[in-house]
Parts: structure tokens; C-alpha cells; sequence
């Protein structure tokens, strides 16, 4: 069985929290709703996995203010390790990462 949290993407920028909220609560409860701003995409967790079920069901592929919504189950976060994710060693500059040594 699947989880209550679902994915929601290809939104508009200019779609609200509220709008979303209002949209889910159709299919159940909604405990909350994180839009991720300025990507178009966002979080929904519903009260249940059948409310969750539901609401998949009847939005993945539906037209909300103009744009075709993709919902799927939401993923669980990658674990991150390491302290600084993209860290780089070796030399900057001219050396091209080798110590700053410059080759001729």
C-alpha cells in the first residue's frame, strides 16, 4: 500500500497553497500542502493512503489553471552523506585542480 504523501507537478508559479488545498480536499482530508516555490512542482499530504489513492486517481493528468498536472506517490528523500555534498578538492586557479602546478 502506498503512502498519503503525493508529488505534484507541472503547476503554475502563480498557483497558491489555498488553491491547492481547496483542489485535494475533493478526494479527503488534507493534513498539508508545501508548494516548493519558483519550480512548479509541490507536496500533498493527505489524511489517508485511500484519500491519497483517490486523489491521484481523478488529478494526475487533469488541466488546473491551464496547465496538465502530473500526480504521482511522493518518493522518499535521498539520504544524503557526507558533511558538504559537492565538495571539491585539489588546487583552484590556473592549475586545473592540480595543486596550482602549471604545465607548459
Amino acid at each position: 500500500m502506498q503512502g498519503s504523501k503525493l508529488y505534484v507537478g507541472n503547476l503554475s508559479y502563480a498557483v497558491s497553497s489555498q488553491q491547492l488545498e481547496e483542489l485535494f480536499a475533493n478526494y479527503g482530508e488534507v493534513k498539508q500542502v508545501n508548494i516548493i516555490e519558483g519550480k512548479g512542482f509541490g507536496f500533498i499530504e493527505m489524511g489517508s493512503s485511500p484519500d491519497a489513492e483517490k486523489a491521484k486517481e481523478a488529478l494526475d493528468g487533469s488541466d488546473f489553471k491551464g496547465r496538465t498536472m502530473k500526480v504521482d506517490y511522493a518518493r522518499p528523500p535521498k539520504e544524503r552523506t557526507g558533511g558538504r555534498g559537492g565538495e571539491r578538492r585539489g588546487g583552484g586557479g590556473f592549475g586545473g585542480g592540480r595543486g596550482g602546478q602549471r604545465r607548459y
